[in-house]
């Protein structure tokens, strides 16, 4: 599905891309969110001051720090975490200008939801934004995504209730560019200002 391209094109056009910014991915996975960001801050011919990425599965940090080696990218801090229990996290681990995630909050159990969304603005600085690609609810990602890898599927009004509970200042859903239009079948994308 060109998942990985479409994220990083939408960072590419991204006016919250900008030189100096701390940065977290939560839920990173094998890096496809990571990745994208660095490769669009580089595209654009900036860099962040830090880079910050925790999974759960070690075996997903483990795979994201091999394509970091072999990529030759340095400077991406990784750590083991739960969206629920961030207390774990290096106390550093604060006040981020951007948090993003991508395809990992389908999995916090739906009573959990708006919990998981509130750990993640405590980690975003006053006026800083996270950025939330979640799939949406649709007879083809329930029978695909919903069915298939057992996740919990959110419609628009679902995600607004959500992140009004979690106490976000604003927030507001955004597309994806021309190029990877294609993925809004697939997700949301929610940008929301703590």
């Amino acid at each position: 599905m060109l998942y990985p391209q479409g994220l990083r094109a939408f960072f590419v056009g991204s006016p919250l891309v900008r030189s100096g910014l701390r940065i977290l991915d939560a839920g990173c996975g094998t890096g496809a969110l990571t990745l994208a960001v660095h490769d669009a801050f580089v595209r654009r011919g900036y860099a962040p001051k830090a880079l910050h990425a925790f999974d759960l599965t070690p075996a997903m940090l483990d795979r994201l720090r091999e394509t970091l080696r072999r990529r030759g990218i340095n400077g991406v801090e990784l750590a083991e975490a739960n969206v629920l229990q961030l207390d774990g996290l290096p106390a550093s681990w604060r006040d981020y200008d951007l948090v993003v995630s991508a395809s990992m909050l389908e999995y916090v159990p739906r009573d959990r939801f708006v919990d998981a969304l509130a750990e993640l603005r405590a980690r975003v600085k006053e006026g800083g934004t996270f950025v939330l690609f979640i799939t949406r609810r649709n007879p083809l990602t329930r029978l695909f995504i919903g069915r298939w890898w057992a996740s919990n599927l959110y419609t628009a009004g679902e995600l607004a209730d959500a992140f009004q509970r979690a106490e976000f200042s604003r927030f507001a859903f955004r597309s994806f560019p021309p190029t990877a239009r294609y993925l809004s079948v697939w997700g949301h994308i929610v940008e929301a200002t703590r």
